[in-house]
Parts: C-alpha cells; sequence; structure tokens
C-alpha cells in the first residue's frame, strides 16, 4: 500500500501546484483540466472501485466526479487539500451511485486480480488471497469500505477522512473499529475454509 509523502498531494504534484491546477481548471483552462484529470483518474478509480462492486460503474462515476469538479472548480476554498476535495466529490458520487442501484450485484473480482508473480503456484496464492480480501472487503458498508481505502490504500489521516466523509473524526474512528472487527472476523472464517 502507498501512502503520500508530507507536502505532496501525490504521483510528485506539491500540494502548492495542485492548488494552482485547480485555480486554473476554475478559469475554464481545459489543458490544466486534462492534467488534473491524468493526475486524480488512477487514485480515482482504486477509490471508487474499492465502494462500487460492479466495476462497470467506475469509469461513469469517475466521469461525473471529474465533471462536478470542471464545474464547481471556483467553489474550491482552500479549507482543505484539493485532493481532500476531489475525494469528498468521488464519495458523494459513489455513494448516489449506489443509492440508483439498490442491491448492488457482485463483482466480477477476476477483473481486477492481479497475476504478476513470477511461478504458477505464487499467482494462484496470489489470486486466492486477492479474492478473500476483495470479499471479505464487499462484506463492509459502503461507509466502512470507505474509510479503509482512504486510510490504507491512499493514506490520509482520520480528520481528512472526516472532511472527504462529511462526518465527524470519531464517526470516522467508529466505522473504522468495525471494518477491522468485521474484517478480522470474515477472514479469519474463509482461512478456516481453506
Amino acid at each position: 500500500m502507498r501512502s503520500r509523502r508530507a507536502g505532496s498531494a501525490g504521483d510528485g504534484v506539491s500540494v502548492d501546484e495542485e492548488a494552482a491546477l485547480l485555480a486554473r481548471v476554475a478559469a475554464e483552462e481545459r489543458d490544466a483540466f486534462e492534467v488534473l484529470y491524468r493526475l486524480y483518474s488512477p487514485r480515482l478509480q482504486r477509490f471508487v472501485r474499492g465502494m462500487i462492486k460492479q466495476t462497470a460503474l467506475v469509469e461513469e462515476i469517475l466521469d461525473d466526479t471529474m465533471m462536478v469538479v470542471w464545474r464547481k472548480a471556483y467553489t474550491f476554498n482552500h479549507q482543505s487539500k484539493v485532493s481532500t476535495w476531489i475525494f469528498a466529490i468521488a464519495y458523494r458520487q459513489s455513494l448516489k451511485a449506489l443509492k440508483r442501484l439498490g442491491a448492488p450485484e457482485e463483482t466480477d473480482l477476476d477483473e481486477r486480480t492481479e497475476t504478476s508473480a513470477p511461478g504458477p503456484d505464487d499467482a494462484l496464492q496470489q489470486q486466492e488471497v486477492r479474492k478473500h480480501l476483495d470479499d471479505a472487503l464487499h462484506t463492509l458498508s459502503p461507509e466502512q469500505r470507505a474509510v479503509m481505502e482512504l486510510t490504507y490504500y491512499f493514506g490520509y489521516a482520520c480528520r481528512e477522512i472526516a472532511q472527504i466523509m462529511g462526518c465527524p473524526v470519531d464517526t470516522v474512528k467508529t466505522r473504522m473499529f468495525y471494518a477491522r472487527r468485521k474484517l478480522k472476523a470474515s477472514l479469519a472464517s474463509r482461512r478456516e475454509a481453506i
């Protein structure tokens, strides 16, 4: 799992450079928007994929998120990092998609499984571990999955997650507590089944 460097927004761009880029987007500079889109696309895809069980919707949610960024860039008030602001939009867009779906279908896990291990036994073991982890993560509520993704994959602190999710820090900590407990039980039961 990657963690963010202090003072860095991600992908080698500083927090200040990112804010300047968003200011250019607010001024409706298309080239700045393209740069921002390329900068955020991989991270947002990973985040949304972690929340949505239907991988076919990831691109749609990503596009919806970036459309909101394009239209609302002028509203960014510098009270948070640009990344926090954009992830908050992606989180809300993901929740809207989940509401539209009602009962989501199961994810095609093979689409997301990476098997780049050197040997076939290693690849199979890595694929099985990834499947068990994905299955366990999808037993969590969308809010709990978001907390886990934002913490362990993107390296956000509780305060930033609270800003993204629009809830108190204590709610983030509570969701993390219950998510860890549920994951531990789920993974333990899967290990026993093997």
